[in-house]
């Protein structure tokens, strides 16, 4: 079968840990960078220097890794590393997630952290079933519409206290470790503290977006850029303020985090600066355990968490492909990548009117996701015209992220998200604690009409998604692409290309993808007109001209959009496959 194609061409797996290159940004921020050519300064003697435009021609020919015991895939080695010495010393897979989460919010501190929020599917072998996680933030009890006016606001200032939710990250981390978890969490994190206190040397993907405006954000700049920049690629860098957290956290558990010390020091750095946390919203608190939706796929049962997140768009998307012969075309041809756009836009207007906290709003969840309305939807695409205008259906009755996944030898999965928002979060750190506190507060709307308008205690539309693909009830693969609002736009990507094409997990993440942008936003932004396409090098320069003809406005220059990580599992006998993004830092890592 076509789906199974990969397993006659994997390479026998003598080497387990992808090489790793230069790799490629995912944020604005760092695609200007990379268009305006700049390169990373020498480090030490031997000059060692990061090759900018290389990531651009990135190695799409690593092997991917297959193992027989456990995995863990992360978008830097030391945190994939971190997962593995869990699952060697007889942790779990969510003990290894945890694991290589904490290295990533020391290593990679300016996309993650224990500022930041946290989401998770898990399948438990044991009960043989789906679990979902949703560690996501909520709006402090008195941070409303009434004072958003008396600050004369339009929308929510991305790098502001205004823009500060509770962080849900340690939360999620107590409630996997609680629940599934085998060794203490003083284990669990001693890399994390290794790392912070000792330091670790910076790598060039990271290296190539550390960077610190030191005029703007004094607070970042007095943490990440202590010498009055940032550190470059090689340089080793040290956060014994990071240690100190972490430790706290290590010694008296998650409650530190709500109830405790850095609770107290948050909410006080918060009434100086213009914030409105209190004590009430972190002892308040919960990570909340959810069921997945899904959709069938060809097959393929393909789970997402529900909203206040976007993981439903990619269900969306699916229903409204699978009503074309995908399989049929070339892939990344002009007439597959046509259709893709077109469900996307079409997607998008739903998720910019109906997705939010379902604790405070309608969101039909069922409806959205229905075959019915897929169908409905994709009758709605001129296979040869890209179209201008595009609205939401009528219901009835009415940015910067790390992606990991591991699995253990006893059979457990996880799929696992975790985010400070943008680039650097909301760029404020309270003093003395060594991490950023995320600004996934902007993405509220400030509209009364909206589903996702601010109110308190309530969770804002988010954009970091984890994904389970399962078959007859049997788990088959944990994935992510981290990336904002692009991850639906990723998570399909790798879906056609694994399902479609028969790509092996290696490959279907290796392979050139497009974003479309300037779609309607659940933050009230609207469309404008069809949008604009972002491409990647590698996308034959012919089916640029035949897109273009067909009504798609082009992106100028070349992008690099997402991070990918996935594992595939295969039973008798059991078998990990797991694939490793080239436009990040990262590796799979297997034993």
């Amino acid at each position: 079968m076509k789906r199974r194609r990969f397993l006659h061409t994997v390479a026998a797996a003598s080497v387990l840990v992808n090489s790793t290159v230069p790799q490629a940004p995912t944020s604005e921020g760092e695609q200007k960078a990379m268009q305006a050519g700049k390169k990373t300064p020498q480090v030490g003697a031997k000059k060692m220097r990061v090759n900018t435009d290389r990531p651009r021609n990135r190695n799409q020919n690593r092997s991917t890794v297959v193992c027989q015991n456990g995995i863990v895939c992360a978008s830097q080695p030391l945190a994939a590393l971190a997962g593995v010495d869990m699952l060697r010393a007889g942790g779990s897979a969510i003990d290894a997630a945890i694991a290589a989460n904490a290295v990533l919010g020391v290593v990679e501190p300016m996309s993650c952290g224990i500022g930041g929020d946290l989401f998770a599917i898990v399948w438990s072998e044991k009960d043989r079933k789906l679990y979902g996680l949703n560690a996501s933030g909520r709006a402090p009890y008195n941070w409303n519409l009434d004072a958003a006016k008396k600050h004369h606001l339009d929308a929510i200032p991305l790098y502001s206290p205004l823009a500060w939710n509770v962080p849900g990250c340690v939360s999620g981390w107590a409630a996997l470790h609680s629940r599934f978890g085998r060794l203490t969490l003083a284990q669990i994190l001693e890399p994390a503290i290794r790392y912070a206190r000792e330091g670790f040397p910076v790598s060039p993907v990271i290296a190539s977006h550390w960077e610190v405006n030191t005029k703007e954000y004094p607070t970042l700049a007095k943490t990440f850029a202590p010498d009055g920049r940032a550190p470059r690629y090689g340089e080793v860098f040290k956060n014994a303020s990071l240690a100190a957290s972490l430790e706290r956290l290590a010694r008296e558990g998650p409650d530190v985090f709500y109830k405790g010390e850095i609770a107290e020091r948050i909410v006080k750095f918060s009434q100086a600066n213009g914030g409105y946390f209190s004590m009430r919203d972190f002892a308040d608190h919960t990570a909340d355990w959810v069921e997945p939706v899904s959709t069938n796929y060809r097959g393929w049962d393909v789970w997402e968490i529900p909203p206040n997140g976007q993981g439903i768009a990619v269900l969306q998307m699916l229903n409204i492909l699978e009503t074309f012969d995908i399989g049929a075309l070339a892939p990344n041809s002009a007439e597959h990548l046509h259709l893709f756009i077109e469900a996307k836009k079409l997607v998008f207007e739903d998720r910019a009117v109906y997705y939010a906290d379902p604790e405070f709003a309608d969101v039909p969840i069922r409806w959205l996701i229905s075959k019915e309305y897929g169908r409905e939807r994709a009758k709605l695409i001129d296979p040869k015209r890209a179209s201008e205008k595009v609205t939401a259906g009528l219901a009835p009755g009415g940015k910067d992220t790390i992606y990991l996944t591991a699995a253990d030898p006893d059979g457990n999965m996880i799929s696992f998200i975790q985010s400070i928002y943008h680039l650097w979060g909301s760029h404020i750190v309270p003093d003395d604690l060594g991490f950023c506190l995320q600004n996934r507060g902007a993405g509220f709307s400030l509209d009364p009409a909206s589903r996702n308008r601010l109110e308190p205690r309530k969770r804002p539309f988010h954009t970091i998604i984890p994904a389970f693909l399962t078959r007859k009830g049997r788990p088959v693969m944990s994935f992510g692409v981290m990336g904002g609002e692009f991850q639906p736009q990723g998570h399909v990507q790798v879906l056609m290309n694994l399902l479609d094409f028969g790509m092996s997990p290696q490959r279907a993440g290796d392979q050139p993808r497009i974003e479309h942008v300037e779609s309607s936003e659940p933050t009230g932004k609207k469309a404008v007109g069809g949008g604009m396409v972002g491409i990647e090098r590698g996308i034959a320069s012919a089916v640029q001209k035949q897109l273009a003809a067909m009504g798609h406005k082009i992106r100028p220059g070349v992008g690099a959009y997402g991070g990918y990580q996935g594992i595939w599992r295969e039973e008798n006998p059991r078998r990990w496959f797991g694939g490793s993004d080239p436009r990040k830092d990262g590796c799979a890592i297997g034993y």
